[in-house]
Protein backbone atom coordinates (compact mmCIF):
# COMPACT_ATOMS: atom_id res chain seq x y z
CA UNK A 1 0.00 0.00 0.00
CA UNK A 2 1.44 3.34 -1.02
CA UNK A 3 1.50 6.30 1.37
CA UNK A 4 -1.57 8.55 1.04
CA UNK A 5 -1.21 12.26 0.36
CA UNK A 6 -1.66 14.36 3.50
CA UNK A 7 -1.81 17.77 1.79
CA UNK A 8 -4.86 19.70 3.02
CA UNK A 9 -7.67 20.44 0.59
CA UNK A 10 -7.63 23.73 -1.27
CA UNK A 11 -10.08 26.33 0.09
CA UNK A 12 -11.60 26.51 -3.41
CA UNK A 13 -14.55 24.19 -4.12
CA UNK A 14 -13.22 21.49 -6.40
CA UNK A 15 -14.70 20.50 -9.79
CA UNK A 16 -13.01 17.10 -9.37
CA UNK A 17 -14.69 13.87 -8.30
CA UNK A 18 -12.53 10.85 -7.44
CA UNK A 19 -14.06 7.62 -8.75
CA UNK A 20 -11.32 5.02 -8.32
CA UNK A 21 -7.97 4.94 -6.51
CA UNK A 22 -5.30 2.31 -7.16
CA UNK A 23 -4.42 0.31 -4.07
CA UNK A 24 -0.70 0.04 -4.81
CA UNK A 25 0.25 3.37 -6.42
CA UNK A 26 -1.09 6.95 -6.62
CA UNK A 27 -2.79 6.35 -10.02
CA UNK A 28 -6.44 7.39 -9.89
CA UNK A 29 -9.36 8.11 -12.15
CA UNK A 30 -12.13 10.60 -11.77
CA UNK A 31 -14.08 13.33 -13.50
CA UNK A 32 -13.77 17.11 -13.87
CA UNK A 33 -16.92 19.23 -14.27
CA UNK A 34 -16.86 22.27 -16.58
CA UNK A 35 -19.31 24.62 -18.27
CA UNK A 36 -19.19 22.52 -21.44
CA UNK A 37 -19.50 19.13 -19.81
CA UNK A 38 -17.59 16.64 -17.72
CA UNK A 39 -14.44 14.85 -18.84
CA UNK A 40 -12.84 11.68 -17.50
CA UNK A 41 -9.39 11.56 -15.96
CA UNK A 42 -6.61 10.71 -16.48
CA UNK A 43 -6.96 12.55 -19.77
CA UNK A 44 -4.78 13.68 -22.66
CA UNK A 45 -5.73 17.01 -24.25
CA UNK A 46 -4.89 17.39 -27.96
CA UNK A 47 -3.29 20.78 -28.57
CA UNK A 48 -5.20 23.22 -30.76
CA UNK A 49 -2.93 26.23 -30.33
CA UNK A 50 -4.53 28.43 -32.98
CA UNK A 51 -8.10 27.25 -32.56
CA UNK A 52 -7.54 24.02 -34.48
CA UNK A 53 -5.90 20.69 -33.74
CA UNK A 54 -3.68 20.59 -36.81
CA UNK A 55 -4.82 18.44 -39.75
CA UNK A 56 -8.00 17.09 -38.10
CA UNK A 57 -11.60 18.29 -37.80
CA UNK A 58 -13.71 18.47 -34.63
CA UNK A 59 -15.65 15.51 -36.03
CA UNK A 60 -12.39 13.55 -36.25
CA UNK A 61 -11.63 14.46 -32.63
CA UNK A 62 -15.04 13.25 -31.48
CA UNK A 63 -14.58 9.96 -33.29
CA UNK A 64 -11.13 9.58 -31.72
CA UNK A 65 -12.53 9.97 -28.21
CA UNK A 66 -11.08 13.40 -27.40
CA UNK A 67 -12.98 14.91 -24.47
CA UNK A 68 -11.15 18.23 -24.03
CA UNK A 69 -8.71 20.20 -26.18
CA UNK A 70 -6.27 23.02 -25.55
CA UNK A 71 -6.00 26.49 -27.10
CA UNK A 72 -3.39 29.18 -26.52
CA UNK A 73 -3.96 32.67 -25.13
CA UNK A 74 -0.77 34.19 -26.54
CA UNK A 75 -1.42 33.16 -30.14
CA UNK A 76 -5.16 33.88 -30.15
CA UNK A 77 -4.55 37.23 -28.43
CA UNK A 78 -2.25 38.22 -31.32
CA UNK A 79 -4.39 36.73 -34.10
CA UNK A 80 -7.33 36.98 -34.65
CA UNK A 81 -7.84 38.72 -31.28
CA UNK A 82 -10.11 37.80 -28.39
CA UNK A 83 -12.84 40.30 -29.27
CA UNK A 84 -13.41 38.74 -32.69
CA UNK A 85 -13.60 35.31 -31.06
CA UNK A 86 -15.95 36.65 -28.39
CA UNK A 87 -18.31 37.84 -31.15
CA UNK A 88 -18.71 34.20 -32.21
CA UNK A 89 -19.74 33.19 -28.72
CA UNK A 90 -16.19 32.31 -27.75
CA UNK A 91 -13.72 29.75 -29.04
CA UNK A 92 -16.31 26.96 -28.96
CA UNK A 93 -18.50 28.71 -31.52
CA UNK A 94 -15.58 30.02 -33.53
CA UNK A 95 -14.00 26.59 -34.08
CA UNK A 96 -17.13 24.39 -33.94
CA UNK A 97 -16.22 22.43 -30.79
CA UNK A 98 -18.86 21.87 -28.10
CA UNK A 99 -16.79 20.07 -25.48
CA UNK A 100 -14.44 21.56 -22.85
CA UNK A 101 -11.48 23.75 -23.81
CA UNK A 102 -8.46 24.63 -21.67
CA UNK A 103 -6.41 27.68 -22.62
CA UNK A 104 -2.77 28.09 -21.67
CA UNK A 105 -2.06 31.61 -20.42
CA UNK A 106 0.83 32.35 -22.78
CA UNK A 107 3.56 32.16 -20.16
CA UNK A 108 5.41 29.36 -21.95
CA UNK A 109 5.27 31.19 -25.30
CA UNK A 110 6.71 34.33 -23.69
CA UNK A 111 9.41 32.13 -22.16
CA UNK A 112 10.20 30.63 -25.57
CA UNK A 113 10.40 34.13 -27.10
CA UNK A 114 12.68 35.44 -24.36
CA UNK A 115 14.84 37.35 -26.83
CA UNK A 116 11.74 39.37 -27.75
CA UNK A 117 10.27 39.72 -24.25
CA UNK A 118 10.89 41.69 -21.07
CA UNK A 119 9.37 40.46 -17.82
CA UNK A 120 8.70 42.89 -14.97
CA UNK A 121 6.52 42.91 -11.89
CA UNK A 122 3.68 44.37 -13.95
CA UNK A 123 3.72 41.69 -16.62
CA UNK A 124 5.42 40.72 -19.86
CA UNK A 125 6.23 43.17 -22.67
CA UNK A 126 7.02 41.34 -25.87
CA UNK A 127 7.18 41.64 -29.62
CA UNK A 128 4.70 39.84 -31.82
CA UNK A 129 6.35 36.96 -33.64
CA UNK A 130 4.22 37.95 -36.66
CA UNK A 131 5.02 41.60 -37.25
CA UNK A 132 7.19 42.75 -34.35
CA UNK A 133 4.42 44.90 -32.83
CA UNK A 134 4.97 45.73 -29.16
CA UNK A 135 2.43 44.01 -26.90
CA UNK A 136 1.85 43.69 -23.16
CA UNK A 137 0.32 40.84 -21.20
CA UNK A 138 -0.30 41.25 -17.48
CA UNK A 139 -1.86 38.64 -15.17
CA UNK A 140 -5.10 40.61 -15.31
CA UNK A 141 -5.00 40.81 -19.11
CA UNK A 142 -4.29 37.08 -19.40
CA UNK A 143 -7.46 36.33 -17.42
CA UNK A 144 -9.46 38.93 -19.38
CA UNK A 145 -8.42 37.39 -22.70
CA UNK A 146 -9.21 33.86 -21.55
CA UNK A 147 -12.62 34.93 -20.27
CA UNK A 148 -13.33 36.46 -23.69
CA UNK A 149 -12.22 33.23 -25.38
CA UNK A 150 -14.77 31.39 -23.23
CA UNK A 151 -12.28 28.78 -21.99
CA UNK A 152 -13.72 26.22 -19.58
CA UNK A 153 -10.35 26.05 -17.81
CA UNK A 154 -8.08 29.10 -17.69
CA UNK A 155 -4.47 29.10 -16.57
CA UNK A 156 -2.75 31.78 -14.50
CA UNK A 157 0.06 33.73 -16.14
CA UNK A 158 3.35 32.29 -14.93
CA UNK A 159 7.07 32.73 -15.48
CA UNK A 160 8.56 29.55 -16.85
CA UNK A 161 12.06 28.79 -15.58
CA UNK A 162 14.70 27.62 -18.09
CA UNK A 163 16.99 24.65 -17.61
CA UNK A 164 19.57 25.06 -16.31
CA UNK A 165 18.85 27.96 -13.94
CA UNK A 166 20.59 29.01 -10.75
CA UNK A 167 18.81 28.70 -7.41
CA UNK A 168 18.50 32.47 -7.18
CA UNK A 169 17.06 32.78 -10.70
CA UNK A 170 14.54 30.06 -9.92
CA UNK A 171 13.68 31.62 -6.56
CA UNK A 172 12.91 35.03 -8.10
CA UNK A 173 10.83 33.57 -10.94
CA UNK A 174 8.89 31.28 -8.58
CA UNK A 175 8.07 34.18 -6.26
CA UNK A 176 6.91 36.28 -9.22
CA UNK A 177 4.68 33.43 -10.43
CA UNK A 178 3.04 33.32 -7.00
CA UNK A 179 2.36 37.06 -7.00
CA UNK A 180 0.97 36.86 -10.51
CA UNK A 181 -1.20 33.90 -9.50
CA UNK A 182 -2.83 35.97 -6.75
CA UNK A 183 -3.47 38.82 -9.20
CA UNK A 184 -5.06 36.38 -11.67
CA UNK A 185 -7.35 35.04 -8.96
CA UNK A 186 -8.33 38.56 -7.89
CA UNK A 187 -9.05 39.57 -11.50
CA UNK A 188 -11.28 36.59 -12.26
CA UNK A 189 -14.94 37.38 -12.93
CA UNK A 190 -17.80 35.19 -11.72
CA UNK A 191 -18.38 33.46 -15.05
CA UNK A 192 -18.28 29.82 -13.97
CA UNK A 193 -14.99 29.33 -15.78
CA UNK A 194 -12.33 27.41 -13.84
CA UNK A 195 -8.89 28.84 -13.03
CA UNK A 196 -5.86 26.64 -12.38
CA UNK A 197 -2.72 27.70 -10.53
CA UNK A 198 0.72 26.68 -11.83
CA UNK A 199 3.45 25.28 -9.60
CA UNK A 200 6.92 26.42 -10.61
CA UNK A 201 10.25 26.06 -8.81
CA UNK A 202 12.61 24.88 -11.49
CA UNK A 203 14.66 21.83 -10.58
CA UNK A 204 14.71 22.74 -6.88
CA UNK A 205 12.37 20.72 -4.64
CA UNK A 206 13.03 23.17 -1.80
CA UNK A 207 11.33 25.88 -3.89
CA UNK A 208 8.40 23.79 -5.04
CA UNK A 209 7.12 22.97 -1.54
CA UNK A 210 6.54 26.56 -0.33
CA UNK A 211 5.31 27.51 -3.80
CA UNK A 212 2.65 24.78 -3.61
CA UNK A 213 1.60 25.93 -0.14
CA UNK A 214 1.19 29.48 -1.40
CA UNK A 215 -0.95 28.38 -4.35
CA UNK A 216 -3.15 26.28 -2.08
CA UNK A 217 -3.60 29.23 0.27
CA UNK A 218 -4.80 31.37 -2.64
CA UNK A 219 -7.17 28.62 -3.69
CA UNK A 220 -7.63 27.42 -7.26
CA UNK A 221 -9.98 25.05 -9.07
CA UNK A 222 -7.06 22.86 -10.06
CA UNK A 223 -3.28 22.80 -9.91
CA UNK A 224 -0.73 22.40 -12.69
CA UNK A 225 2.93 21.47 -12.57
CA UNK A 226 4.93 23.70 -14.90
CA UNK A 227 8.58 24.13 -15.76
CA UNK A 228 9.12 20.46 -16.63
CA UNK A 229 10.14 19.04 -20.00
CA UNK A 230 12.14 22.21 -20.72
CA UNK A 231 15.33 20.41 -21.73
CA UNK A 232 16.22 18.60 -18.52
CA UNK A 233 17.17 14.89 -18.57
CA UNK A 234 14.20 12.52 -18.35
CA UNK A 235 15.39 11.15 -15.01
CA UNK A 236 15.45 14.66 -13.55
CA UNK A 237 11.97 15.37 -14.89
CA UNK A 238 10.63 12.28 -13.12
CA UNK A 239 12.50 13.26 -9.96
CA UNK A 240 10.89 16.72 -9.99
CA UNK A 241 7.49 15.20 -10.75
CA UNK A 242 7.90 12.91 -7.74
CA UNK A 243 8.80 15.98 -5.67
CA UNK A 244 5.82 17.98 -6.96
CA UNK A 245 2.70 15.88 -7.43
CA UNK A 246 2.28 14.93 -3.76
CA UNK A 247 2.49 18.63 -2.78
CA UNK A 248 -0.86 19.29 -4.45
CA UNK A 249 -4.23 18.44 -2.88
CA UNK A 250 -5.83 15.15 -3.90
CA UNK A 251 -9.19 16.90 -3.73
CA UNK A 252 -8.41 18.81 -6.94
CA UNK A 253 -7.28 17.91 -10.48
CA UNK A 254 -3.53 17.74 -11.06
CA UNK A 255 -2.19 18.76 -14.47
CA UNK A 256 1.30 18.12 -15.88
CA UNK A 257 1.84 20.75 -18.57
CA UNK A 258 3.47 20.09 -21.93
CA UNK A 259 4.20 16.39 -21.39
CA UNK A 260 4.72 14.26 -23.40
CA UNK A 261 5.67 10.87 -24.83
CA UNK A 262 3.52 7.77 -24.26
CA UNK A 263 6.05 6.69 -21.64
CA UNK A 264 5.70 10.09 -19.93
CA UNK A 265 1.92 9.66 -19.77
CA UNK A 266 2.20 6.22 -18.19
CA UNK A 267 4.77 7.45 -15.67
CA UNK A 268 2.69 10.54 -14.88
CA UNK A 269 -0.49 8.54 -14.28
CA UNK A 270 1.52 6.11 -12.13
CA UNK A 271 2.45 9.08 -9.94
CA UNK A 272 -1.09 10.47 -9.67
CA UNK A 273 -1.34 13.00 -12.53
CA UNK A 274 -4.82 13.61 -13.95
CA UNK A 275 -4.29 15.81 -17.03
CA UNK A 276 -1.70 16.08 -19.80
CA UNK A 277 -1.18 18.02 -23.03
CA UNK A 278 1.51 17.94 -25.70
CA UNK A 279 1.95 18.78 -29.39
CA UNK A 280 3.85 15.52 -29.86
CA UNK A 281 1.14 13.32 -31.46
CA UNK A 282 0.28 15.87 -34.16
CA UNK A 283 3.77 17.33 -34.64
CA UNK A 284 5.32 13.88 -34.91
CA UNK A 285 2.54 12.85 -37.32
CA UNK A 286 3.50 15.70 -39.64
CA UNK A 287 7.13 14.55 -39.40
CA UNK A 288 6.24 10.95 -40.25
CA UNK A 289 6.70 9.41 -36.79
CA UNK A 290 3.80 7.20 -35.72
CA UNK A 291 3.14 5.76 -32.27
CA UNK A 292 2.13 2.11 -31.97
CA UNK A 293 1.54 -0.45 -29.26
CA UNK A 294 5.03 -1.80 -29.96
CA UNK A 295 6.88 1.49 -30.21
CA UNK A 296 7.52 4.11 -32.87
CA UNK A 297 7.30 3.70 -36.64
CA UNK A 298 9.17 6.18 -38.86
CA UNK A 299 7.00 5.80 -41.93
CA UNK A 300 9.49 7.27 -44.45
CA UNK A 301 11.89 4.38 -43.89
CA UNK A 302 12.45 2.25 -47.01
CA UNK A 303 11.57 -0.92 -45.11
CA UNK A 304 7.89 0.09 -45.38
CA UNK A 305 7.90 0.66 -49.16
CA UNK A 306 5.98 -2.57 -49.89
CA UNK A 307 4.58 -3.24 -46.41
CA UNK A 308 0.89 -4.14 -46.72
CA UNK A 309 0.22 -4.16 -42.99
CA UNK A 310 -1.50 -1.29 -41.16
CA UNK A 311 0.69 0.94 -39.00
CA UNK A 312 -0.45 -0.98 -35.91
CA UNK A 313 -2.21 -4.32 -36.26
CA UNK A 314 -3.80 -3.80 -32.84
CA UNK A 315 -5.20 -0.36 -33.74
CA UNK A 316 -8.82 0.29 -34.74
CA UNK A 317 -8.43 3.89 -35.97
CA UNK A 318 -9.69 4.99 -39.39
CA UNK A 319 -6.15 5.07 -40.78
CA UNK A 320 -5.27 1.55 -39.69
CA UNK A 321 -8.62 0.15 -40.84
CA UNK A 322 -8.17 1.43 -44.39
CA UNK A 323 -4.54 2.10 -45.28
CA UNK A 324 -1.24 0.24 -45.45
CA UNK A 325 2.18 1.32 -44.29
CA UNK A 326 3.25 1.33 -47.94
CA UNK A 327 0.49 3.80 -48.87
CA UNK A 328 1.21 6.06 -45.90
CA UNK A 329 4.90 6.05 -46.81
CA UNK A 330 4.02 6.96 -50.40
CA UNK A 331 1.85 9.89 -49.25
CA UNK A 332 4.53 11.14 -46.89
CA UNK A 333 7.32 10.86 -49.45
CA UNK A 334 5.17 12.84 -51.92
CA UNK A 335 4.30 15.42 -49.24
CA UNK A 336 0.61 14.88 -49.88
CA UNK A 337 -1.66 16.75 -47.45
CA UNK A 338 -3.58 13.53 -46.78
CA UNK A 339 -0.43 12.12 -45.15
CA UNK A 340 -0.65 14.68 -42.36
CA UNK A 341 -4.34 14.01 -41.77
CA UNK A 342 -4.08 10.22 -41.72
CA UNK A 343 -0.94 10.24 -39.59
CA UNK A 344 -2.52 12.71 -37.13
CA UNK A 345 -5.70 10.64 -36.86
CA UNK A 346 -3.63 7.59 -36.01
CA UNK A 347 -1.39 9.28 -33.43
CA UNK A 348 -4.29 11.02 -31.67
CA UNK A 349 -6.24 7.76 -31.62
CA UNK A 350 -3.24 6.07 -30.07
CA UNK A 351 -2.99 8.70 -27.33
CA UNK A 352 -6.73 8.76 -26.58
CA UNK A 353 -6.88 4.95 -26.51
CA UNK A 354 -3.83 4.76 -24.25
CA UNK A 355 -5.57 7.05 -21.74
CA UNK A 356 -8.82 5.06 -21.96
CA UNK A 357 -6.89 1.84 -21.35
CA UNK A 358 -5.19 3.38 -18.32
CA UNK A 359 -8.54 4.52 -16.90
CA UNK A 360 -9.88 0.99 -17.32
CA UNK A 361 -6.81 -0.49 -15.62
CA UNK A 362 -7.28 1.86 -12.66
CA UNK A 363 -10.97 0.99 -12.39
CA UNK A 364 -10.00 -2.70 -12.25
CA UNK A 365 -7.13 -1.97 -9.80
CA UNK A 366 -4.45 -3.44 -12.05
CA UNK A 367 -2.52 -0.34 -13.07
CA UNK A 368 0.86 -1.59 -11.86
CA UNK A 369 0.44 -4.66 -14.09
CA UNK A 370 -0.66 -2.42 -16.96
CA UNK A 371 2.48 -0.32 -16.58
CA UNK A 372 4.70 -3.41 -16.58
CA UNK A 373 2.99 -4.88 -19.66
CA UNK A 374 3.18 -1.54 -21.47
CA UNK A 375 6.99 -1.74 -21.44
CA UNK A 376 7.13 -5.48 -22.17
CA UNK A 377 4.98 -5.06 -25.28
CA UNK A 378 7.16 -2.30 -26.62
CA UNK A 379 10.13 -4.65 -26.63
CA UNK A 380 8.39 -6.86 -29.23
CA UNK A 381 9.62 -6.66 -32.83
CA UNK A 382 7.48 -4.74 -35.33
Amino acid sequence: MFAKNTVPSSPCLSPYTLLHQSSDCPARCGQVRTLHGTFDTPIFMPVGTLGTVKAVTPENLNELGAQIILGNTYHLFIRPGQELIRSFGGLHGFMHWDKPILTDSGGFQIFSLKEMAKITEEGATFRSHLDGAKLFLSPEKAVEVQEALGADIMMVLDTCIPYPASLEEARKATALTARWAKRCRDAQEDTGQLLFGILQGGMYPELRKPAAEELIDIGFDGYAMGGLSVGEPKELMHEMLDASVHLLPDSHPKYLMGVGTPEDLVEGVYRGVDMFDCVMPTRNARNGMLFTSQGRVVIKNSRYREDQRPVDEQCTCYTCRHYSRAYLRHLFQCREILAYQLNSIHNLHYYCTLMADMRQAIREDRFVDFRRNFYVQRESPH
